[in-house]
């Protein structure tokens, strides 16, 4: 156990969480730990654990569910494990494999004297026969069945869809949504689903781990809404501020093809929408609510479609993007994006980023930075700064008309030119963010670090999150021009710094500043 893993070792249940580098299980350890549980994680390769921001408070293991031997190890002493494994994929073997490993796990906890056994499974169709599912669906069934009929009690949580950013079946929702204005989608947009929110997941997850001994069974689990898969997208666009989507189901799009449409349309791996497509057929709604017996609701109720998709999409509207293109900490809300995160999740974020080598210290650098805009422009390229003033004018913006407050000095919150002075480090970071009537959101960061005692490194990142098709659109509209407007910026900010600091320099030592120190 390391870190501040030894901490807890005197209080709790040992939980051990298999599949923590996955979108669940990534956010269901940091709930453990602040449920006072002691936590485990099992990855055949821990490294990918160690960008999490929990990963000094648990004590990682090495361990592969295809190999009993190795498994010993990680459920030695363990009260609870969580089995949230799920190896996307097709045929015999894949189905086959997902098995054999539910067994070698369900032994291995009875042989550790394992006190439970959670699993993580999916929302299956009623009256529809085991054959008919997808592959994907069938086999979490059959790890189900594996698992509920070990000696170990065994709760297996059935769900849907899981409303969340970085969720592989609400990106796919997100991303088909924001992407076409226009849709012709296969039949399965009129399937209903019963969709939950992550944070109703994990808080039935949690309290799983103190079910009475006796239970050992499956349980649905789902949200207050049934809705099409039509309605989620419609509601979606409503809850993201797009307009209304226009959804045309024809009945020739097959899963099949309707997993390579997907795949064209979004950047969610087609290894991952095909097995969700497929899923997709049958109507996924709850046959039974029996978990409330044990895991009341909350005051407040379950989560509502319309409110998951809110918290889904509130760092971005926010403009708290710094978890979705940093490795900044993350606040701890369950709907929070994690630095973890695929990269394909949270959204479309582009990104224009550049840096230099400057001959000069950092402050004399931090000084160009922090006296960027107004009178002194943007140091590229004037008339297409001026251009895009006029034209933000034109559609009824602020332009480049503001200026700033003070040549010298900003401080959060100043107006500059069409953009906002968003956060400021004196130093280090000045991040603004865009005033300018644009199909998105856009910010504009500049950052000083230090590089030896002459020396320091300018960084710039230009950031944009498009509003639907119009906003993908603009983004590589503009992409040609950002070699000329982003790098010309990059190369006169480090010149002029330069600049600068050797005429003060030569200032000093024509008034016997430094002469006299020689």
């Amino acid at each position: 156990m390391t870190g501040r893993a030894q901490q807890h070792s005197s209080r709790g249940d040992l939980c051990l969480v298999t599949g923590a580098t996955g979108y669940v299980g990534g956010r269901l350890v940091r709930e453990l730990l602040a449920a006072g549980q002691r936590v485990r994680c099992l990855s055949r390769d821990p490294g990918q654990l160690r960008d999490q921001p929990w990963a000094r408070e648990v004590d990682c293991v090495r361990a592969d569910l295809s190999d009993p031997a190795s498994l010993a190890a990680a459920l030695d002493d363990v009260d609870v494990a969580y089995y949230l494994v799920h190896s996307l994929g097709s045929g015999p073997a894949f189905e086959r494999t997902e098995a054999a490993a539910a067994r070698h796990f369900a032994k291995a906890a009875a042989d550790a004297g394992t006190r439970r056994i959670v699993y993580l499974g999916g929302l299956l169709p009623r009256g529809v026969p085991r054959d008919r599912l997808s592959p994907h669906l069938r086999s979490r069934a059959r790890v189900g069945e594996i698992l509920v009929g070990s000696p170990v009690p065994t709760a297996e949580l059935r769900a849907a869809v899981v409303l969340g950013s970085g969720s592989a079946s609400f990106e796919m929702l997100r991303y088909l949504t924001e992407r076409l204005p226009v849709m012709v989608t296969p039949r399965w947009v009129r399937t209903r689903i019963q969709p939950i929110a992550v944070r109703d997941v994990l808080r039935y997850l949690v309290a799983a781990a103190q079910l009475p001994p006796e239970v050992n069974r499956s349980f649905d689990i789902g949200g207050p809404d049934v809705l099409t898969y039509r309605e989620m997208m419609l509601r979606y666009a409503s809850a993201a501020g797009l307009r209304a989507r226009v959804i045309l189901p024809v009945p020739v799009l097959t899963p099949a093809l309707s997993s390579h449409w997907v795949g064209l349309v979004t950047p969610v791996p087609r290894s991952l929408a095909r097995p969700l497509v497929e899923s997709l057929r049958h109507e996924v709604v709850c046959h039974e609510d029996d978990i409330k017996r044990y895991v009341p609701d909350p005051p407040e109720g379950l989560l509502g479609f319309d409110e998951a998709v809110r918290l889904a999409l509130v760092r971005i509207k926010d403009a708290e993007v710094a978890t979705r293109w940093s490795s900044a900490s993350v606040p701890g809300a369950p709907s929070d994006p994690l630095p973890t995160d695929p990269g394909w999740a949270g959204g479309s974020l582009y990104q224009d980023v550049r840096q230099a080598a400057v001959a000069t210290d950092a402050a004399a650098l931090w000084r160009v930075v922090e006296g960027i805009g107004g009178e002194h422009g943007w140091y590229s390229f004037p008339h297409a700064w001026a251009l895009r003033g006029l034209m933000d004018r034109v559609v009824g913006g602020v332009g480049l008309r503001r200026g700033r407050r003070d040549p010298h000095r900003l401080r959060v919150g100043d107006s500059l030119d069409f953009w906002r002075v968003e956060e400021i480090e004196p130093g280090r970071l000045l991040r603004l963010r865009a005033e300018m009537r644009l199909p998105g959101l856009a910010w504009l960061e500049l950052r000083v670090q230090p590089d030896g005692p002459s020396r320091s490194r300018y960084l710039q990142r230009a950031v944009f999150h498009p509003r639907g098709l119009t906003g993908h659109a603009y983004w590589w509209t503009v992409a040609p021009f950002h070699s000329v407007v982003f790098g010309g910026m990059v190369r006169n900010i480090a010149k002029e710094a330069t600049g600068n600091n050797r005429a003060t320099t030569r200032h000093h030592h024509r008034s016997g500043l430094i002469g006299s120190w020689s």
